[in-house]
């Protein structure tokens, strides 16, 4: 869009002021998203485009998202904190109860405050952003193990491995490509792994291991921090479901513990830090241990080897499905994720308990 029609929907929404100008923030691979600064007020604002191709309901989407902020601000004024810092400020639209813009129909457009004088990492690459980072995530949780609002189910079937063992025999059993022989010792990994994987869904499916509110994108990049490297808020709530809590916590080791890239060609480089996985379990326990229960602690570690497993199995299902869900940058991406997924995956099992 021209920088003239993005000053016309950043105008939609109620700014309390006039906007200068619209510029693109980040590299956008999921939603678009724009900084809008204003010419007559020092605030600025956060414009963004929802991928509605992966978020199917946008408008369950926002109001997941403005139930959660709400709540959140609640609990942050209570204790006697700054709630235009601590969590993050949906700004409706001028005139109109709504918090989202939709133009041509089908492109959904919404608005936060920006956040001044915050910092964000791409990488926990020191013990000290590691345990923060479980420290904000743990505080998220918990200023919402009150929550009582039903969420919508934006995300059907996510983390489900039942769900994704359905998708994998189909691929299995297809062989659309024709890669199931060339592979046949990491689709022996997948099926070794299976009962067990599928023994501790059941105990969420009986309500052994509760539903909380959670992030499920726990990324050090989604949690905004002071210039003292303490955690401000959780952002990039888009994906907010009623979801165990262990798979925030086991998604936040898979990214932030790997001593390699996600799609790191060279297996050597993978491997689970420990130093960093006991520093990002010590913050998150300094918020969490208060409202986890025990059975959500005993399982803490294997949730680890969960989201790992679940994320190795995506990429290889992906493989043998011809590459058509993750964007690939060569032929043999996919099973070059898949195979730093396994390697991680093994060092996660040989150095926690499960």
């Amino acid at each position: 869009m021209e920088n003239k029609e993005l000053i016309e929907v950043a105008s939609r929404f109620d700014l309390k002021g006039n906007v200068e100008s619209v510029n693109t923030l980040g590299e956008g691979f999921i939603n678009d998203t724009f900084i809008v600064t204003m010419s007559d007020i020092p605030a600025k604002y956060i414009l963004q485009k929802k991928n509605k191709n992966i978020f199917k309901d946008v408008p369950g989407m926002m109001d997941n998202i403005v139930a959660v902020t709400e709540h959140l601000k609640r609990k942050i004024v209570a204790y006697g904190g700054n709630p235009l810092r601590e969590t993050l400020t949906q700004i409706p639209l001028l005139n109109a109860p709504s918090m989202y813009y939709t133009l041509y129909k089908d492109e959904y457009w919404c608005m936060t405050l920006f956040i001044e004088e915050s910092v964000t990492y791409q990488r926990a690459d020191t013990l000290v952003l590691a345990e923060q980072g479980g420290r904000g995530i743990a505080k998220f949780q918990s200023l919402l193990s009150d929550f009582k609002t039903p969420l919508v189910d934006t995300l059907p079937g996510f983390h489900n491995i039942k769900f994704r063992f359905e998708q994998w025999d189909a691929s299995l059993s297809k062989d659309v490509v024709g890669r199931a022989d060339s592979v046949r010792e990491l689709i022996a990994e997948i099926e070794v792994r299976r009962k067990q994987m599928l023994d501790f869904y059941e105990l969420i499916e009986r309500g052994e291991i509760p539903k909380r509110v959670t992030h499920n994108d726990t990324k050090i990049s989604n949690i905004l921090f002071d210039k003292s490297q303490n955690v401000l808020c959780v952002i990039d709530l888009d994906t907010v479901l009623s979801a165990p809590c262990l798979y925030d916590f086991g998604d936040s080791i898979r990214s932030y513990a790997n001593t390699g890239l996600e799609d790191d060609p060279n297996l050597e480089n993978v491997s689970m830090s420990r130093d960093i996985y006991e520093a990002y379990l010590k913050g998150y326990l300094s918020e969490a241990e208060s409202f986890l229960t025990d059975i959500e602690k005993k399982y803490l570690p294997f949730s680890a080897k969960y989201i790992t497993y679940e994320q190795f199995l995506r990429f290889l299902m992906d493989f043998l499905d011809g590459d058509t869900y993750y964007k690939i940058k060569y032929p043999e991406h996919n099973l070059v994720r898949a195979k730093a997924q396994l390697r991680l995956l093994q060092s996660i099992e040989q150095q926690l308990a499960l």
